[in-house]
């Protein structure tokens, strides 16, 4: 069985972002995700100093290669590189171990 993958999403918004474009989009693509296979789920996070994390887990490489390829979803990273982000990097990650407890 594959182990899965997280994709580690940091970025920054410029600060002409154009309207409610970059939060609609976000939406889309955000439900898009959830309908591919092996999609398991999406958090979003903001720092106090603006920067952004997006971490998006699929249940492999395979499903994470597959959204990574999706026409829509490499459409708007294009439209965001023009549009709305500063900067960004993104680290694809294998789980390699995980411990869980809940009480």
């Amino acid at each position: 069985m594959d182990e899965q993958s997280i994709t580690v999403f940091r970025s920054r918004l410029r600060d002409d972002v154009p309207g409610p474009r970059y939060g609609t989009l976000a939406a889309e693509l955000e439900a898009k995700a959830a309908t591919m296979p092996g999609f398991v789920e999406f958090k979003e996070f903001v720092a106090a100093d603006g920067e952004r994390l997006a971490l998006v887990t699929f249940a492999s490489a395979a499903a994470e290669t597959a959204w990574r390829d999706d026409a829509d979803h490499r459409a708007a990273q294009h439209e965001g590189r023009d549009a709305f982000y500063s900067e960004y990097d993104v680290a694809v990650c294998t789980v390699q171990r995980r411990r869980r407890w809940a009480w």
